[in-house]
């Protein structure tokens, strides 16, 4: 099958990335070499997915027999006028326009995550940018991919690169943080796995339009006692990579224990890995009746956690922390509601708050950058030393909680929206509740770093903020504004993946 020139880049979204990392891996130490390789490849990020054609990427060329004649002509009718001819041989990659905008994306918050931590270092080091580049390839691989076992392992690379990402720190309980993690994904990880092994016992496939297509048309028993146990599983693994509760409080943890540029890929990684696996499960399992019930329900149940285990926080990177878990139940919602209308919007509301964490874990780092310390009670007076900060986080703060013309209005708007069309107008209303306590939560931290006296014992280090990462809060800003005051540019992107998923 011959693919048009721009299809080849798909795979490259992800290869370029990873061959990337490897490269740096070796050459630590190297600081120049690193650096100028760092920069090359993380400007190529947001740009490949804007240069990419739409289409499927087949690995190995071994197109469905459907879509080969020259091989289907030499095989019996059994097989060619059977589903065998619909089904996926090779790992499959799909690009669409839902695609290129959560990759393009990804792109731009892997790009200045990457710049921040070459340029705030006196010396770059070749293992974190590693690491970063390798959980951008991770993540890129989860949107792209159709196959569930080559989600799964860039689901493990992940979670290791996390691991990774944490280690490096060096702030305070990192390896406690990190061990917890591990030992909770050592559990969590199989179990995914053994849900995967029991999809493809019962289908004999691994790739998920195949899977889908053997339940709905019933070549395998829907329901079957094993696909439901696959379900459980699958959706227990989903739950831990996403963040989802009983595994909100480590998450958090996870965020808190990385450098603020380390912590906007991690929320990235969840924001996606909570799509990705998201969209699986309403694929494969939508037709349980209770499935859309418990994403409504879990994500629900992770926004009032989280935000009210952020209420109660002191150290300002656990209330972000906190505050970034809870903005997943938004999307949740979205999924759950099981309309092109609602998924719309909970698609939407991934891609904002991506950039939205991004933007507010970069500018509370510039806090931890001058002082040293996270704890709102020994902050204070942060506005006179750093106005243009201070303003850039008071408007990203604002963009988490919804506030008009930026980018999380228009998503949250349409959740409601979406909510009243499907009849269950009291999803809106405890959205807009929570909202207001976002608002209130992020008020109180913003307060008190920013508005309250500056404490006698508080120093302040005498270095100017780099100017790598004020650029970033303001393209940020930039993508906020924009997707706030023009959300069809968003919109028009995302419904094509949403209508196919109705």
């Amino acid at each position: 099958m011959s693919l048009h020139p721009a299809n080849l880049l798909i795979p490259l979204m992800v290869i370029i990335p990873l061959t990337c990392a490897l490269l740096l891996n070796v050459l630590h130490g190297k600081d120049r070499t690193v650096k100028i390789i760092s920069v090359v490849v993380a400007l190529a990020l947001p740009v490949l997915p804007l240069l990419a054609g739409y289409g499927t990427q087949y690995f190995g060329g071994y197109v469905p027999l459907a879509q080969n004649s020259a091989i289907a002509s030499g095989l019996p009718t059994s097989i060619t006028g059977s589903a065998l001819s619909l089904f996926h041989p090779a790992i499959t990659y799909f690009f669409g326009s839902g695609q290129k905008l959560m990759l393009f994306i990804l792109g731009v918050v892997a790009l200045f995550s990457i710049f921040a931590s070459l340029y705030e270092v006196k010396r770059p080091s070749g293992v974190y940018t590693y690491l970063l580049f390798m959980l951008a390839a991770s993540i890129a691989a989860l949107i792209l991919t159709d196959d569930i076992f080559n989600l799964y392992v860039f689901f493990e690379i992940a979670a290791l690169t996390q691991v990774g990402i944490i280690l490096v720190s060096r702030v305070k309980g990192n390896y406690e943080t990190a061990l917890k993690y591990m030992i909770l994904g050592g559990i969590a990880s199989p179990m995914l796995l053994i849900g995967i092994a029991l999809l493809l016992g019962v289908t004999g496939n691994v790739n998920i339009t195949d899977i889908a297509y053997s339940i709905k048309t019933g070549l395998v028993n829907p329901n079957s006692s094993v696909l439901l146990m696959a379900c459980g599983l699958i959706t227990f693994g989903w739950l831990y990579g996403a963040g989802l509760p009983p595994f909100h409080s480590i998450k958090s943890a996870v965020y808190s224990k990385a450098l603020p540029n380390g912590a906007a890929m991690l929320q990235a990684f969840s924001v996606f890995m909570f799509v990705a696996l998201g969209i699986i499960i309403l694929r494969i399992f939508g037709y349980l009746p209770f499935t859309k019930v418990f994403i409504i329900g879990i994500s629900l149940l992770a926004m009032v956690l989280s935000i009210t285990m952020a209420i109660t926080q002191t150290d300002f990177k656990r209330i972000i922390a906190y505050l970034a878990v809870g903005e997943l139940g938004y999307i949740g919602i979205g999924l759950g509601l099981g309309t092109v209308a609602g998924i719309t919007a909970g698609l939407f509301q991934a891609v904002n708050e991506v950039v939205i964490t991004a933007f507010l874990f970069l500018g509370f780092g510039t806090v931890l950058y001058k002082t040293r310390q996270s704890d709102i009670r020994k902050l204070g007076g942060m506005m006179f030393e750093s106005p243009k900060s201070a303003f850039l986080v008071l408007l990203a703060g604002f963009a988490m909680a919804g506030v008009p013309p930026l980018n999380a209005f228009q998503s949250k708007l349409m959740l409601i929206q979406a909510t009243l069309k499907a009849g269950i107008p009291e999803l809106g209303v405890i959205m807009i509740l929570l909202s207001i306590v976002t608002f209130m939560t992020f008020m109180k931290a913003f307060y008190a770093i920013y508005l309250r006296s500056k404490p006698k014992d508080l120093k302040i280090l005498e270095k100017k903020i780099p100017r790598v990462t004020m650029v970033a809060m303001v393209a940020f800003l930039v993508i906020c504004i924009t997707f706030g005051v023009f959300p069809q540019l968003a919109i028009g992107y995302l419904q094509p993946l949403a209508a196919g998923l109705v």
